[in-house]
Protein backbone atom coordinates (compact mmCIF):
# COMPACT_ATOMS: atom_id res chain seq x y z
CA UNK A 1 0.00 0.00 0.00
CA UNK A 2 1.12 3.21 -0.61
CA UNK A 3 0.09 5.48 2.16
CA UNK A 4 -2.44 7.80 2.48
CA UNK A 5 -6.55 7.16 1.46
CA UNK A 6 -8.55 9.33 -0.60
CA UNK A 7 -11.98 9.06 -0.48
CA UNK A 8 -13.99 9.21 -3.97
CA UNK A 9 -14.79 12.59 -4.17
CA UNK A 10 -11.01 13.52 -4.15
CA UNK A 11 -10.35 11.03 -6.78
CA UNK A 12 -12.55 12.56 -8.82
CA UNK A 13 -11.42 15.82 -8.23
CA UNK A 14 -7.62 14.75 -8.82
CA UNK A 15 -8.48 12.91 -12.07
CA UNK A 16 -11.45 15.39 -13.63
CA UNK A 17 -13.22 12.01 -13.63
CA UNK A 18 -16.91 11.68 -12.58
CA UNK A 19 -17.99 9.63 -9.67
CA UNK A 20 -20.42 8.11 -12.07
CA UNK A 21 -17.24 7.34 -14.01
CA UNK A 22 -14.96 5.69 -11.94
CA UNK A 23 -17.49 3.80 -10.28
CA UNK A 24 -18.41 2.60 -14.08
CA UNK A 25 -14.41 1.79 -14.72
CA UNK A 26 -14.42 -0.48 -10.90
CA UNK A 27 -17.68 -2.64 -12.38
CA UNK A 28 -15.81 -3.04 -15.54
CA UNK A 29 -12.75 -4.49 -13.31
CA UNK A 30 -10.67 -1.55 -14.71
CA UNK A 31 -9.92 -0.13 -11.13
CA UNK A 32 -10.33 -1.64 -7.58
CA UNK A 33 -10.70 0.43 -4.52
CA UNK A 34 -7.71 -0.16 -2.55
CA UNK A 35 -9.40 -0.60 0.83
CA UNK A 36 -13.15 0.55 2.14
CA UNK A 37 -13.62 2.67 5.09
CA UNK A 38 -15.55 1.10 8.40
CA UNK A 39 -18.75 3.10 6.69
CA UNK A 40 -17.81 1.29 3.62
CA UNK A 41 -16.98 4.11 1.47
CA UNK A 42 -14.32 3.05 -1.25
CA UNK A 43 -10.77 4.14 -0.20
CA UNK A 44 -7.86 4.72 -3.02
CA UNK A 45 -4.41 5.54 -3.35
CA UNK A 46 -2.08 6.92 -5.65
CA UNK A 47 -1.36 3.90 -7.22
CA UNK A 48 -5.46 3.90 -7.88
CA UNK A 49 -5.46 7.29 -9.06
CA UNK A 50 -1.75 6.49 -11.19
CA UNK A 51 -4.25 3.88 -12.67
CA UNK A 52 -7.34 6.23 -13.68
CA UNK A 53 -5.07 8.52 -14.65
CA UNK A 54 -3.80 6.20 -17.63
CA UNK A 55 -7.54 4.81 -18.47
CA UNK A 56 -8.37 9.15 -18.73
CA UNK A 57 -5.71 9.49 -21.14
CA UNK A 58 -6.38 6.48 -22.92
CA UNK A 59 -10.36 7.16 -23.71
CA UNK A 60 -9.76 9.89 -26.15
CA UNK A 61 -7.49 8.22 -27.99
CA UNK A 62 -10.54 5.60 -28.96
CA UNK A 63 -9.41 2.68 -26.75
CA UNK A 64 -11.92 0.47 -25.86
CA UNK A 65 -11.92 -0.70 -22.41
CA UNK A 66 -10.57 -4.30 -23.33
CA UNK A 67 -7.76 -2.98 -24.50
CA UNK A 68 -7.50 -0.38 -21.36
CA UNK A 69 -7.54 -3.69 -19.32
CA UNK A 70 -5.03 -5.43 -21.77
CA UNK A 71 -2.84 -2.78 -21.39
CA UNK A 72 -3.35 -2.30 -17.57
CA UNK A 73 -2.27 -6.00 -17.15
CA UNK A 74 0.55 -6.09 -19.08
CA UNK A 75 1.81 -2.66 -17.31
CA UNK A 76 0.78 -4.60 -13.47
CA UNK A 77 3.07 -7.76 -14.77
CA UNK A 78 5.69 -5.34 -15.54
CA UNK A 79 5.76 -3.46 -11.71
CA UNK A 80 4.99 -7.20 -10.18
CA UNK A 81 7.43 -8.47 -7.25
CA UNK A 82 6.99 -11.61 -9.63
CA UNK A 83 9.94 -12.69 -11.24
CA UNK A 84 9.34 -12.38 -14.98
CA UNK A 85 11.26 -14.75 -17.48
CA UNK A 86 12.77 -12.84 -20.22
CA UNK A 87 10.21 -13.98 -22.70
CA UNK A 88 7.60 -13.31 -20.78
CA UNK A 89 9.03 -9.84 -19.78
CA UNK A 90 9.35 -9.19 -23.58
CA UNK A 91 5.81 -10.38 -24.76
CA UNK A 92 4.91 -7.87 -22.05
CA UNK A 93 7.16 -5.15 -23.26
CA UNK A 94 6.12 -6.01 -27.07
CA UNK A 95 2.44 -5.06 -25.75
CA UNK A 96 3.47 -2.01 -23.91
CA UNK A 97 5.28 -1.17 -27.51
CA UNK A 98 2.02 -1.92 -29.75
CA UNK A 99 -0.17 0.25 -27.84
CA UNK A 100 2.76 3.00 -27.61
CA UNK A 101 2.66 2.82 -31.31
CA UNK A 102 -1.46 3.15 -31.56
CA UNK A 103 -1.38 6.44 -29.12
CA UNK A 104 1.34 7.76 -31.32
CA UNK A 105 -1.04 6.88 -34.62
CA UNK A 106 -4.15 8.98 -32.78
CA UNK A 107 -2.37 11.28 -31.68
CA UNK A 108 -1.10 12.33 -35.45
CA UNK A 109 -4.79 11.80 -36.34
CA UNK A 110 -5.77 14.11 -33.59
CA UNK A 111 -3.27 16.97 -34.74
CA UNK A 112 -4.49 16.59 -38.18
CA UNK A 113 -7.99 17.01 -36.64
CA UNK A 114 -7.05 20.37 -34.71
CA UNK A 115 -4.89 21.54 -37.38
CA UNK A 116 -7.95 21.83 -40.01
CA UNK A 117 -10.60 23.09 -36.68
CA UNK A 118 -7.93 26.17 -36.52
CA UNK A 119 -7.91 26.57 -39.88
CA UNK A 120 -11.75 26.86 -40.14
CA UNK A 121 -11.99 29.04 -36.55
CA UNK A 122 -9.24 31.13 -38.70
CA UNK A 123 -11.16 31.42 -41.46
CA UNK A 124 -14.64 32.59 -39.58
CA UNK A 125 -12.41 34.28 -37.38
CA UNK A 126 -11.13 36.72 -40.69
CA UNK A 127 -14.18 36.79 -42.14
CA UNK A 128 -16.25 38.48 -39.42
CA UNK A 129 -12.85 41.04 -39.02
CA UNK A 130 -13.79 41.60 -42.62
CA UNK A 131 -17.60 42.11 -42.11
CA UNK A 132 -16.58 44.31 -39.23
CA UNK A 133 -14.27 46.47 -41.54
CA UNK A 134 -16.46 46.96 -43.91
CA UNK A 135 -19.57 47.63 -42.01
CA UNK A 136 -17.55 50.00 -39.72
CA UNK A 137 -16.00 51.88 -42.95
Amino acid sequence: MDGKHMQIGEVAARTELSLRTIRHYEETGLVTPSARSQGGFRLYTETDVARLMVIRRMKPLGFTLDQMRDLLDATDALDSDVALGAEEREGLLERVRAYQREAAEQVEKLRVQLSRAEDFEGTLRARLEQDAQAAGG
